[in-house]
């Protein structure tokens, strides 16, 4: 039987829009979004993800707050849905495309509730694709687009009510989409020979007013990139390539907690482009946000009308090692050439990295 979805002429392969046109177990099409009010003090993250070769839909949203991080988590069966992104108390409405986004969570039982309207500030730009291998085998081939804007409704955390407000309150977004590790994992086999001993990532999204910046780098662990973008979006939808980034990076000593970074960059004159960033406060997201986090992975299958909550010390030395483990989003205050900028400063150093001197898991800043 058909679906809701096949009314509409947006087919891409000669199936239903009830089936994919990979068998993929690992494809995911998902939401990601960040909210703060520039202080560090407060940081919302949040994300809808649909995994439809393993019938499952699941949502988060976290906030960090002084020393502790909050979680609210659903999921559910995906079923022959049309446009509605729903699963338990957390949504998202699409009321502009590329544009204009509404997201709600009603979870103030539970400790998190917002009703949060987003605004992009310079239109959405793609990144390059995203393309991993272990040894033979793709484990990565998404395509994702990016923005950055700013927020507007109300934020309740523990029992407070925040009026969030556009001058004060911004952030960035991303639609990501493809193949990418999701659910339950899949069993390394000979995969094991040839797994990576290091993981090196910086995500730098950045709102200047009269721009929009962004920088992707990915490294193996001898220090080769192989991952590469910089570039400058205008309002007009104007894009400048700001060539081949070179990044200092400052970790706070005994971890791997990037403090500062300065990125060298040249634009389209060759003159020089230097991005300076202070990093403040920061979420790790394999704690309650379901990137790597050992109690629940985007696409793991929990049962029907799944919703969970929970809230982590982050004094507990325990939780706060686990950002050696995983990705960590640090709200960023930055400066280019002297204009002032917000945004995000993403980052990994997981394992082996030459350039940076960490030799192994253990290893930490000196």
């Amino acid at each position: 039987m058909p679906v809701p979805l096949d009314e509409y002429p947006i087919h891409q392969v000669p199936l239903s829009m009830r089936h994919l046109g990979t068998s993929d177990r690992n494809f995911f099409d998902r939401w990601y979004f960040n909210a703060h009010d520039r202080t560090g003090n407060i940081f919302l993250i949040t994300g809808l993800g649909v995994y439809k070769n393993l019938g499952v839909i699941d949502a988060f949203a976290t906030v960090r707050i002084g020393e502790r991080q909050l979680t609210v988590r659903s999921s559910d069966a995906f079923e022959d849905r049309g446009l509605e992104a729903v699963v338990g108390p957390l949504r998202v409405e699409v009321i502009e495309p590329l544009q204009r986004v509404r997201v709600v969570c009603d979870a103030a039982d539970r400790g998190i509730a917002f009703d949060l309207h987003w605004e992009g500030s310079f239109p959405c730009v793609d990144e390059a694709r995203h393309l991993m291998h272990n040894g033979p085998r793709v484990v990565m081939d998404s395509w994702r687009y990016a923005q950055v804007g700013s927020w507007s409704g109300t934020l309740h955390v523990d029992g407070t009510d925040r009026k969030v407000t556009p001058d004060t309150w911004m952030g960035s977004r991303d639609r990501a989409w493809g193949i990418r590790p999701s659910g339950e994992a899949d069993p390394l086999g000979r995969g094991a020979e040839t797994r990576p001993d290091g993981f090196w990532w910086v995500y730098v999204p950045l709102r200047f007013e009269d721009f929009m910046l962004i920088v992707i780098l990915q490294e193996s662990s001898a220090g080769t990139r192989t991952l590469n973008e910089a570039v400058r979006v205008f309002a007009d939808g104007r894009h400048e390539q700001l060539g081949w980034p070179e990044i200092d990076l400052i970790y706070r000593s005994g971890t791997r907690h990037p403090e500062r970074a300065v990125i060298h960059m040249r634009d389209s004159s060759r003159k020089p482009v230097t991005l300076e960033i202070e990093t403040l406060g920061s979420v790790a997201l394999n704690t309650g946000a379901g990137y790597g986090d050992p109690e629940w992975r985007h696409g793991e299958w929990k049962g029907r009308g799944w919703v969970d909550s929970a809230t982590y010390d982050l004094k507990d030395p325990a939780i706060a090692a686990r950002g050696r483990f995983g990705v960590v989003d640090h709200v960023a205050r930055a400066t280019c050439n002297g204009a002032e900028g917000w945004g995000l400063f993403e980052h990994a150093t997981i394992g082996r990295h030459d350039p940076t001197g960490f030799k192994d898991l253990s290893s930490v800043a000196p």
